[in-house]
C-alpha cells in the first residue's frame, strides 16, 4: 500500500560553509543541534545543510501531516529545490539514517554517497521494543523519568557520568519538548524495511556504528556492510547510540573524508543501479 502524504513543509535549514553539500539528517525527536559537534569544522570545507525535519525543532508540521517517509523525503527534496543544492553527499544519525537510506535508494540523482550512522537496513523488534517502552514512560511516569530513560539507552555509561551538565540540559529541553511528531514518526517508521533494495544501492555509502548501541544493535551495521555493495564500516567501541555527541572529532573526520574520497571518485550513474563508489 502506498504511504501516505500531506502537504510539504517549509523546514528550517542551518546553511553554512561552501564547497561540495553535506545533507546531515537528525533523528526522531532530534533537530539540527544535535550535529553541532561536528557542522562548523565540515563548514571549512563543504557546504553543510543541517534542517529540522517537519514537526521537530524550528520546523512546523502541517494539519494534514503523516510523518511518512514519503512525506520526509518530499520536504528534502522540496529543501534542496529551494537552496539550489543539486546532488548532496547525504548523512543521516538514526532515524535519519533510515530516512537518508530511503532517500537515496528512491532519489540516487540527488545523492553523491550516504552515510549511515546508528542506523539499519530495517526495523527490527528490539528497536521497536526500545520505541514501546519510551512511548509508555512518557505517558505513566512523565517527561522526567522519560528523559532518564533516554539517557541510559541514547548514551555510554561512562560518557554521561563525564557530562553530567549535558544529562541536566537533556531533561530540562524533554520536559517543555512537544514529542507528538516523533511518536508518529515513530508509528511510520516500525515498517521500515529496506533489506529486498540494498544490495542495488549505488551510491558509496559508509557505515558508522556503535558496539554499545542500546537502541539498534550493532549486528545492524555488518548486515549493510555485507549487503550494500562497496559498503565501508567504521565501529567505535565504548559509544553509545548518539555517536556525533559522544565522538565529535572521529565522527567529523569520518565524514570528511568519506565525502572527499567519493568527491575524488569517477562519475557514478544516475540511477541506484550502477557503480559502488570507493572500496
Amino acid at each position: 500500500m502506498a504511504e501516505e502524504a500531506g502537504a510539504p513543509a517549509a523546514l528550517y535549514c542551518r546553511d553554512e560553509g561552501k564547497g561540495p553539500t553535506v545533507l546531515l539528517l537528525h533523528g526522531i525527536g532530534g533537530n539540527h543541534t544535535v550535529w553541532n559537534g561536528i557542522l562548523p569544522a565540515l563548514a571549512k570545507e563543504f557546504r553543510v545543510l543541517a534542517p529540522d525535519l517537519r514537526g521537530h525543532g524550528r520546523s512546523p508540521a502541517p494539519p494534514d501531516s503523516h510523518f511518512t517517509f514519503r512525506e520526509l523525503e518530499g520536504d528534502l527534496t522540496r529543501l534542496l529545490e529551494e537552496r539550489a543544492a543539486g546532488p548532496v553527499h547525504v548523512v543521516g544519525l538514526s532515524g535519519g539514517a533510515l530516512l537518508a537510506l530511503r532517500f537515496v535508494l528512491d532519489r540516487p540523482e540527488d545523492a553523491k554517497s550516504l552515510v549511515m550512522v546508528s542506523g539499519a537496513a530495517y526495523t527490527d523488534s528490539h528497536t521497536r521494543a526500545v520505541a514501546d517502552r519510551w512511548s509508555e514512560i512518557y505517558g505513566k511516569d512523565g517527561p522526567d523519568a522519560f528523559a532518564v530513560r533516554l539517557l541510559k539507552d541514547l548514551y555510554y555509561p561512562d560518557w554521561i557520568e563525564a557530562h553530567l551538565d549535558f544529562a541536566d540540559a537533556l531533561r530540562a529541553q524533554v520536559g517543555h519538548q512537544d514529542f507528538a511528531p516523533a511518536v508518529r514518526w515513530a508509528r511510520a517508521m516500525k515498517a521500515f524495511d529496506e533489506r529486498a533494495r540494498i544490495a542495488g544501492l549505488g551510491r558509496p555509502t559508509l557505515i558508522v556504528q556503535a558496539m554499545d548501541d542500546a537502541v539498534v544493535d550493532a549486528s545492524h551495521g555488518r548486515i549493510l556492510r555485507q549487503s550494500i555493495p562497496g559498503a565501508q564500516i567504521r565501529i567505535f567501541a565504548q559509544t553509545g547510540h548518539m555517536i556525533p555527541v559522544e565522538r565529535p572529532t572521529e565522527t567529523t573526520e569520518a565524514i570528511r573524508s568519506w565525502v572527499e574520497r567519493a568527491e575524488s571518485a569517477s562519475p557514478l550513474p544516475p540511477t541506484s543501479a550502477g557503480g559502488t563508489g570507493p572500496s
